[in-house]
């Protein structure tokens, strides 16, 4: 399925409310990329001083629910990557940017205040990064215990730029993920994005920003 499709798909069953509830999951023992730990969790970064917001996101996982997020984690700036994404970022703490299923696809919309403009991206991800987050790593924590891949990482960049990692623990870099289509829109190609923004009155530079 083009990614194009795939957004306007996510789209379409957000708005019909099939958004994932307790009721209306299936039991674990029918999918097979059922999570051993019960939750994956999502989070996004920005690089030192170039801020910016996810404002609005959907998922589809491999149980076929689709997730919307009106409320989200916030998008926090990593003071280890300047010039270049940091290999070791971390992010323990999440609250709401959970789902039950490893992720199919993924659309959000993000303000980038450095590009003053809104951005749309859609992501899909391959059997191999299903497969990597319900298989233990091939190394244990300092405590001695397994390592799951459960936390994603999601790096928003200057021109709509994005990468994406499962987070690793202690001095191991994070593997990164290669998804099987990505894309970014702006402008007048906005599609589920158009109108949301929580910058209606326009941008404007704060912090550290106007030293970079």
């Amino acid at each position: 399925m083009e990614i194009t499709r795939l957004a306007a798909s996510l789209l379409a069953l957000t708005l019909v409310g099939c958004q994932a509830t307790a009721g209306n999951t299936r039991p674990d023992a029918s999918n097979p990329f059922s999570l051993p730990y019960g939750e994956w969790r999502f989070s996004f970064v920005t690089p030192q001083a170039l801020p910016s917001l996810v404002t609005f996101a959907s998922i589809l996982d491999t149980d076929d629910i689709v997730y919307q997020f009106n409320t989200l984690d916030g998008t926090q700036d990593n003071p280890d990557s300047v010039g270049k994404w940091s290999q070791h970022i971390r992010r323990s703490s999440v609250t709401w940017n959970k789902a039950k299923h490893p992720p199919k696809a993924m659309v959000f919309c993000w303000d980038s205040v450095i590009d003053m403009k809104v951005y749309e991206t859609s992501i899909s991800f391959p059997q191999s990064v299903w497969e990597k987050m319900i298989a233990p790593a091939d190394h244990k924590n300092r405590r001695g215990t397994e390592v799951y891949y459960d936390t994603m990482i999601i790096g928003l960049a200057p021109e709509g730029k994005v990468t994406v990692w499962l987070q690793d623990v202690g001095n191991y870099p994070n593997y990164r993920v290669t998804p099987s289509s990505i894309k970014t829109l702006s402008g007048e190609q906005l599609d589920i994005c158009k109108g949301i923004t929580k910058h209606p009155n326009g941008y404007k530079y704060y912090g550290e920003t106007p030293d970079f």
